[in-house]
């Protein structure tokens, strides 16, 4: 018999059995989506090919999806620092909008309507008035440089440019050259760094109707009716809904295009992942007061989309955060009686962390949901550690090209599993393809396909990438995953990106800009490992033969062109040639791992979370 000290550690209570777990997902899943239950699928059919699976009920497009938002009327919606939205503010508003953009402005079914912005509550506004009017909204990333913004808006030429005054001096040149309308929001906010001006870049402001374009404040437009209807637009499920940019390998931005059928799905996968985990709890879903959720996801992003479709599908609050601070965060908890928190890993641990030194309990959190980037599997341990079961971990696995979340890892088996990103939607299939993408069994290691509702359709005026990402219905993710048990877990990526904090960083795109410096011969970008926002951005550079560029000097360099997350927090510069294959491409596999050596072994490597601003970078030398 082992011998057993009295004056030891008491054993733990053993954990829950992990097949009694998987076999109780099972079941939800199953009663979910019976025929006949709220969440039973049907499989399309198109002539001779059978297409994926959607859901039976619900909205056919986002108008239908928003439009039922007007029944929680005096609930709160959107609350910011600058003012409040109910959700019948929220609707007049939007409502009174897009009467302009039909009316007034003269725009039509099928136009585009960039929004970029930071997360304003008229961020919504401005794309849920797109949405009713049946244009084509298009979300740009808030921090694009101006070349950046001016390659998407050549791409997709919208008519109308809604943004805050932050992005106006980025966009303004486009829009005057081609006649597109711009509407301000936030104008005060318009007068960058060394222009003068009474809260706007001089001259860009007219009065309605003095130019073919025009620019307006929307401070400016007549007040909402509270009673008046959105304009009478039909829109079709199969119609166009959005474009959001992403990046391919070869690093130049693609638009993945949803209709309004993919996206209304996607507003309803994360409606299943609350009532799954709400069932798995012995909790009715649906019953209790309606969550209210601090979502640190920047608007533009596709996680942010999963974030605010299932506040909105509950009535819902959305607390929402100028910037991210830690401290902000936990008196916005307080504040406003927080329930679920969404964002990056990175933010979630530094939630925790900040947490845990105040001794603030978080007594009001009973989710803490995590996306846009790989979590740690420690994060959930040290969730559990603190606060036990009372505060549900959840992550899981979407694209832009899957309209949002798709895979969902929550609860007990999220605990059980934290490497997993989940489970699929009731509407999502997953394939482990083979080379020749044939399925493989469980077990085995192949490239993630996905196919249903929520995908795109594909890329915007790109038939020949659009052929490349879908092969007969399924989506190559580029991403290699094994299955087990029914969980999906992502093992490696296939295409060369790093996710650095949730947001995408395509190393050809970082490699070119370095290129077109004179003092650089050759360069190679990588993601290194971070312990909070998962990898930040590497370079090995090899320089031309007396050239004397600092690092600081190549990252302020990447910082002209690109927006700062993607500048390299490392620069290492090499004397020898780079490794390349007989073909010429650069052989990565033989720098990450001296590249991960070298930037672990230098002090202070990993002192900085941010590591995106010029200025903060490091130099190497390697031999």
């Amino acid at each position: 018999m082992p011998h057993t000290d009295p004056t030891g550690p008491t054993p733990a209570a053993p954990g829950p059995d992990p097949a009694a777990v998987a076999a109780a997902a099972l079941r939800i899943e199953a009663a979910l989506t019976a025929p006949g239950a709220p969440f039973a699928v049907v499989r399309t059919e198109d002539g001779a090919h059978i297409g994926p699976l959607v859901y039976a009920d619900g909205p056919r497009t986002l108008r239908e999806f928003v439009e039922t938002t007007w029944a929680f009327g005096d609930r709160p919606f959107l609350i910011s620092a600058e003012r409040c939205y109910s959700y019948a503010e929220f609707f007049a508003a939007a409502s009174a909008l897009a009467c302009r953009m039909t009316g007034t402005y003269g725009l039509r079914r099928g136009d585009r309507a960039v929004v970029a912005m930071r997360n304003h509550p008229e961020w919504q506004i401005a794309f849920w008035a797109a949405q009713l009017a049946g244009l084509v909204a298009v979300p740009l990333n808030a921090w694009w440089t101006e070349d950046e913004f001016t390659y998407a808006l050549d791409d997709s030429e919208p008519r109308i440019l809604l943004v805050d005054g932050e992005r106006l001096p980025r966009v303004a040149g486009w829009a005057a050259r081609n006649g597109a309308r711009v509407v301000v929001f936030h104008g005060e906010e318009a007068v960058p760094d060394g222009l003068q001006g009474e809260g706007s870049v001089p001259g860009v402001f007219h009065e309605e109707g003095a130019a073919p374009g025009g620019v307006e404040r929307y401070e400016d437009l007549p007040a909402p009716d509270p009673l008046a209807a959105p304009p009478e637009v039909e829109i079709r499920p199969e119609d166009d809904a959005t474009i959001l940019y992403t990046s391919g390998t070869t690093g130049r931005p693609k638009g993945a295009v949803a209709t309004h059928l993919a996206q209304a799905g996607a507003a309803l996968n994360p409606r299943f992942h609350a009532a799954a985990s709400a069932l798995g709890r012995g909790i009715i879903p649906g019953q209790g007061p309606a969550p209210v959720s601090l979502l640190t996801f920047p608007f533009f992003h596709v996680a942010a989309f999963t974030g605010f479709y299932a506040a909105m599908a509950a009535g819902g609050t959305l607390v929402l955060m100028r910037k991210w601070d830690a401290q902000e965060a936990l008196r916005l908890i307080r504040e406003h009686g927080v329930t679920h928190y969404a964002g990056v890993p990175a933010t979630a641990l530094q939630l925790l962390a900040a947490a845990e030194q105040a001794g603030d309990a978080l007594e009001s959190l009973r989710m803490l949901n995590t996306g846009g980037a790989a979590a740690p599997p420690d994060l959930v341990a040290r969730l559990t550690s603190r606060y036990g079961d009372r505060i549900e971990p959840r992550n899981g696995y979407g694209l832009t090209e899957t309209s949002g979340g798709v895979l969902a890892n929550f609860g007990a088996e999220y605990r059980l599993h934290p490497g997993s990103v989940g489970r699929p939607t009731p509407t999502t299939e997953v394939r482990i393809a083979g080379s020749a993408g044939e399925a493989l069994p469980e077990g085995e290691v192949g490239e993630l396909w996905l196919r249903g509702q929520s995908l795109i359709r594909g890329y915007w005026r790109d038939e020949a990438a659009t052929a490349r990402a879908f092969t007969d219905g399924w989506f190559r993710t580029g991403d290699l995953a094994v299955v087990r048990e029914g969980r999906v877990d992502v093992v490696d990526r296939i295409k060369d990106m790093v996710i650095r904090g949730g947001e995408n960083v395509y190393c050809v795109e970082v490699e070119a800009v370095l290129h077109d410096h004179p003092d650089v011969e050759d360069a190679a970008v990588l993601g290194v490992a971070h312990p909070v926002l998962g990898e930040e951005v590497a370079a090995v550079v090899r320089l031309r033969a007396g050239a004397t560029v600092t690092a600081e000097e190549l990252r302020a360099h990447v910082g002209r062109s690109l927006a700062a997350f993607k500048v390299p927090a490392h620069v290492l510069v090499r004397d020898e040639p780079l490794p390349r294959n007989p073909t010429g491409k650069i052989l990565k596999r033989e720098l990450r791992g001296p590249v991960e050596a070298e930037v672990r072994g230098r002090p202070g490597s990993r002192g900085a979370a941010g590591g995106g601003a010029p200025g903060q970078g490091r130099v190497m030398r390697t031999r």
